[in-house]
């Protein structure tokens, strides 16, 4: 009966402690922004979509359009409508305008739009992508983390992940890439990419389009 009650006690902290860690919030994988530095973010990044529509040059050959972490997260921040409306049409205002401004796509039709979610943070290191999300899982608040390879598959985004965590605990890859992949291939049309682009990925932690 006291090897039972061991082995129970036991149980009951390693419950405990699995909740505290699925709970707790981790650590921020990007630093937080200031709302007009990510309204400026976020129209660089919009310039460079801009780009990716612009007819090439006949004989140009392969170029890339190249966007930081600070780009891209404020992106999905002002698709997201987290940013004030003052510091968006700051950002507008004192943006460059050009000929393709007036047709440009607004970011929130770009592929992947961003799921509907609390909060979220995105950073790239080396050829890894890292988001963090706030979601809820059995009516509680939790983040989730995920990590790893953007590709490209037959016009499509692909991502194959190498981290998960959910609050501060670590969970095998191999548990959940079924379920993941599963996920993505339901929502595939988002994951399309412009007919003119041949590739995407993660290099020296910039989001990286290869045109065709």
């Amino acid at each position: 009966m006291k090897l039972q009650h061991i082995i129970s006690f036991t149980t009951l902290g390693i419950s405990i402690l699995t909740l505290i860690l699925v709970l707790k919030r981790p650590a921020p994988v990007a630093p937080a922004a200031a709302p007009a530095v990510a309204a400026a973010n976020a129209q660089s990044f919009q310039e460079k979509v801009n780009q990716l529509a612009q007819p090439k040059t006949p004989g140009q050959g392969e170029t890339e359009v190249r966007m930081s972490s600070a780009e891209l997260s404020g992106a999905l921040a002002e698709a997201a409508g987290q940013l004030p409306a003052a510091a968006s049409a700051s950002a507008s205002t004192n943006s460059v305008s050009g000929p393709s401004s007036a047709t440009a796509s607004p970011v929130t039709e770009f592929p992947g739009a961003v799921p509907s979610i609390k909060d979220y943070q995105v950073s790239m290191d080396g050829d890894i992508v890292r988001g963090q999300f706030l979601t809820q899982i059995a009516g509680k608040d939790v983040y989730l983390t995920l990590a790893g390879h953007l590709g490209a598959k037959d016009g499509y985004a692909t991502f194959d992940a190498t981290e998960v965590k959910i609050g501060d605990l670590p969970v095998p890859v191999a548990l959940v890439n079924d379920a993941l992949q599963k996920k993505l291939a339901e929502q595939r049309d988002q994951l399309k990419l412009p007919n003119n682009v041949k590739d995407i990925k993660v290099e020296n932690g910039e989001l990286v389009f290869v045109e065709k």
